[in-house]
């Protein structure tokens, strides 16, 4: 039995469902379906969970959302027309966005969540309806009634231990079996988003809940690339590589996976494939617990930016037992995350995403340093890119950083921190935006320039 997710691209149109309808009937294994809500359909298009931010944002301030609903609602009609489905697919779409916006506002994010959601939730009612009608036995599976419980945290729901026991069940049911992705239900009966890219992470908890020999990613490319291809020139393709790999490349910027999204899998030791909805039956990109390292040390690289610095110094700081402890509890004060905490003797950074500082939090937290601290200098910088170089075989490997840093010269971008985990499956470098692509460039000449074939084995 397999789980498939189709992602926004792969659901965005009458005739990308079409593509999706054959996949899955071309395997009597892919039981269970995971849809996200509709994608661009060119790069001038909006998705839907966009125009449903927008109709709740609208409902929100008071305004009419007449506008917002027939465009949300225009788009599941085209849908239908060009499947040639009943109108009354469209009727029940709409009836469902009016009642959503009658629900209660008092908490917003409650009722964003509940709004945004609703983009899933109507695909795989309409992809449902269409199999139907086509004369397949399929099924749409409502969350709530499935089990699929989570912690009651809108936009950032955690899957709960009995939600894995609820879904097994969904093994004995007969048909192909259609799942919103994005979200879940509190024990409360509250619906509650995932973070945003969320339907990856519905996929994985299907494929860990029923014990799926296989969990397919179904996205628009043939795989995953050893680069991001609007930086580098015709990437190496990967064929195979370990959970770990992909969950450091998701966070450093890949944007095929959330990087939450592989854990249930993982632990579960479900193998996941990246395949392609335009091009199914290409190999594509298996990612499983273990690979041999040998030819490939390092297996990708990848950039993220907007990230800013604060920089902390202090004479003595080594010998102050509990500085770091206080510095941390400063930002946390704040509400805020951090990435990278690189340290010498007399003074230490936090890397953190600048979004998450306005101006009001960054001089609270100055000021807090300078006074509770007693700091002999403290400020900011902003716009730095991390690049991450990732890889398993990285810790047997001698010379990677060397290498690295090399062809950092040769790129002509200054480092502004390296830090590399514990476990050595990544190695981390600080640099300015500007200098961001060139240094990628360089990177993915130094490591996989040599590559005589098109792909990583």
């Amino acid at each position: 039995m397999k789980v498939a997710k189709f992602g926004g691209s792969s659901v965005a149109s009458a005739e990308q469902i079409r593509k999706v309808s054959a996949i899955i009937t071309d395997d009597p294994e892919r039981k269970v379906v995971v849809v996200s809500a509709p994608g661009k359909r060119s790069d001038e298009d909006t998705k839907v969970t966009d125009l449903l931010i927008q109709l709740g944002e609208a409902h929100l301030s008071g305004a009419s959302t007449e506008k917002e609903l027939a465009a949300v609602v225009g788009r599941y009609a085209d849908i239908a027309k060009g499947l040639e489905l009943s109108h009354e697919i469209i009727e029940t779409i709409e009836a469902d966005l009016k009642e959503r916006l009658s629900f209660d506002t008092t908490n917003q994010g409650k009722f964003m969540d509940l709004i945004k959601a609703s983009g899933e939730d109507n695909n795989a009612k309409l992809i449902a309806f269409y199999l139907q009608s086509s004369g397949i036995e399929a099924h749409y599976i409502c969350p709530l009634k499935a089990g699929l419980l989570v912690s009651d945290e809108p936009g950032n729901a955690q899957v709960l231990p009995e939600a894995y026991d609820n879904l097994f069940q969904l093994r004995e049911q007969s048909g192909i079996l259609i799942f919103p992705g994005f979200f879940g239900y509190s024990p409360e009966g509250t619906l509650v988003t995932f973070p945003r890219g969320g339907s990856d992470i519905t996929g994985s908890i299907l494929a860990a809940g029923i014990d799926a020999e296989l969990y397919e990613n179904f996205t628009d490319v043939d795989s995953v690339y050893a680069a991001n291809p609007k930086v580098v020139e015709n990437p190496v393709e990967i064929m195979k590589m370990t959970y770990r790999e992909m969950r450091e490349l998701s966070y450093a910027g890949f944007s095929v996976f959330h990087d939450e999204a592989l854990i249930p899998a993982f632990r579960k030791k479900i193998p996941v494939c990246i395949k392609n909805t335009n091009n199914p039956s290409a190999r594509g990109t298996m990612i499983i617990a273990e690979r041999e390292y040998e030819a490939n040390p390092v297996i990708g690289i990848a950039s993220d930016s907007g990230f800013c610095t604060i920089y902390v110094r202090k004479y003595l700081m080594n010998r102050e037992v509990g500085f770091g402890r206080r510095l941390l509890q400063i930002i946390e004060d704040e509400g805020i995350s951090y990435e990278h905490i690189p340290s010498g003797i007399d003074d230490t950074s936090v890397i953190l995403e600048q979004a998450q500082l306005d101006g009001e939090k960054e001089h609270r937290i100055i000021e807090r340093i300078k006074t509770e601290l007693e700091v002999d200098d403290v400020f900011i910088e902003r716009d730095f890119a991390m690049i991450m170089i990732v890889g398993e075989g990285m810790h047997n490997t001698v010379g990677i950083a060397a290498r690295a840093t090399d062809a950092l010269y040769r790129a002509e971008a200054n480092i502004e921190m390296i830090n590399q985990g514990s476990s050595e499956v990544s190695l981390v470098f600080g640099v300015h935006e500007e200098d961001a692509d060139r240094a990628v460039s360089e990177l993915y000449k130094e490591f996989f320039g040599a590559c005589k074939e098109n792909c990583i084995q």
